[in-house]
């Protein structure tokens, strides 16, 4: 099947910008591999399916999970929970696509429920999410599953970067931790999808940074 990467980019004067703000292009120069956590959102048949950039991605995002494990860190995989559509997203999206999304995470175990290229090991975290957002207080286990790991640090990958991913971003920020969206590990439809979302988080709620960007902060 086709694979796609987006020509991703953060226009140089918001760079500029933030360079004049903190002196630096990053927010974030280290992070302390134990204390971090790769996020993987949605990364399941529904999505990988229809979208050529959400296989893309998944060379990425196996490299980001084999490293930081060996690190010692946090692997994190979060699926969509098939629960009952409210009222208001019936409302919204019209019953039959409430439905579709309702089941868009699939049925059995959640590691079956994987895109099949994926290797979990039996550290990584399993989870599903009843909300956009992976960090919405009450809609997923993942932030107390986190807090227990004692995890600063959330890199967000997966798919749509901007609904889910960046939901989860924002409110991974809100939440405190320092966020970083790797920009060549999430996926949207189009690519003026994914850059409005990058621009978004890097200037308000975290930084952006490359697969191997990211890598080299692990093992540095």
């Amino acid at each position: 099947m086709e694979r796609r990467t987006h020509a991703w980019r953060i226009e140089e004067r918001e760079y500029a910008r933030q360079e004049a703000r903190r002196g630096r292009r990053h927010a974030y120069t280290k992070l302390a591999p134990t204390r971090t956590a790769l996020v993987v959102i949605d990364m399941v048949p529904f999505f990988a399916l229809e979208n050529a950039y959400t296989r893309g991605i998944v060379p990425n995002i196996a490299r980001l999970a084999s490293a930081l494990r060996a690190a010692g860190g946090t692997v994190a995989w979060v699926l969509p929970e098939g629960g009952e559509p409210s009222k208001a997203a019936k409302e919204f999206f019209g019953p039959e696509i409430a439905e579709t999304y309702r089941r868009s995470g699939g049925e059995g175990p959640l590691r079956s429920r994987l895109w099949h290229e994926f290797e979990v090991d039996d550290a990584d975290l399993l989870v599903e999410k009843r909300a956009s957002s992976a960090f919405f207080p009450g809609y997923s286990p993942l932030p107390d599953l986190l807090k227990a790991r004692d995890i600063d640090t959330v890199l967000i990958t997966g798919t749509v970067t901007n609904v889910c991913c960046e939901s989860s971003a924002r409110d991974a920020s809100t939440l405190g931790y320092r966020v970083v969206m790797v920009a060549d590990a999430n996926a949207a439809r189009r690519d003026e999808d994914h850059n409005a979302t990058l621009y978004t988080i890097y200037r308000s709620f975290g930084d952006v940074r490359t697969t191997d960007e990211i890598l080299g902060l692990i093992g540095g």
